[in-house]
């Protein structure tokens, strides 16, 4: 039964954000559900049926993708009648959807190893070469700015200044990305992380050498 219901799940998504050009396409929403997969087995902990499920479903409801954050959720909650699954474990799954979001870096207390463990795999598929990607692709469909030198990183932020304030993809390593790392739950994640963020490092160094006109 849990097999039908990933497999179902697993082509609700598909054909939801297949054509997503922000970096929260299918092949993001993949990698996060075989990420997180990996660390439960490694960690050895967590429910992994709820994991993947919530690793499948995560960007759903998110309200970068929908309307709104209530619209959002009714796709979901919409997604969850036309599947047998307990309520209990749909709670389960909503509840890590709810708390795993970054929202500007205001730490949220996650109350289930399965919630950290698919927050962890999402955050590593936000670093790296992969993260790198993803950062200018999202920015660009936002229309912001590759770089500009006279704004500055934002550092306190509400989630509407974070969502909506001015900012460039540069930037947003600043804001986000290179924090990561140090906000990660589990041994497993933090070891993964390791080379993404050297990677991040070495691209930045390279890039302002780049942009002032000073490589050698």
């Amino acid at each position: 039964m849990n097999k039908q219901i990933i497999e179902q799940t697993a082509e609700y998504v598909r054909n939801e954000l297949g054509e997503d050009a922000t970096g929260h396409d299918w092949y993001h929403v993949d990698r996060v559900r075989r990420t997180a997969l990996h660390i439960n087995n490694k960690e050895q902990a967590g429910d992994p049926f709820i994991i993947e499920m919530a690793a499948l479903l995560h960007d759903i409801p998110d309200e970068k993708l929908n309307e709104s954050a209530v619209a959002g959720m009714k796709k979901l909650y919409l997604f969850f009648q036309t599947i047998d699954l307990p309520a209990a474990s749909q709670n389960a799954i909503i509840k890590i959807i709810e708390t795993i979001s970054y929202k500007g870096g205001r730490k949220t207390e996650l109350d289930s190893i399965e919630a950290k463990i698919v927050q962890d795999a999402d955050r590593l598929d936000a670093i790296g070469a992969i993260g790198i990607a993803r950062a200018f692709a999202y920015g660009g469909k936002k229309g912001q700015p590759i770089y500009d030198p006279t704004v500055n990183v934002r550092e306190e932020m509400s989630l509407e200044e974070y969502r909506k304030g001015k900012s460039t993809s540069i930037h947003h390593f600043y804001e986000k990305l290179l924090k990561l790392k140090d906000l990660l739950n589990t041994d497993t994640a933090k070891e993964m992380a390791e080379r993404r963020q050297e990677m991040m490092e070495v691209f930045l160094a390279q890039f302002y050498l780049e942009w002032d006109g000073q490589e050698e």
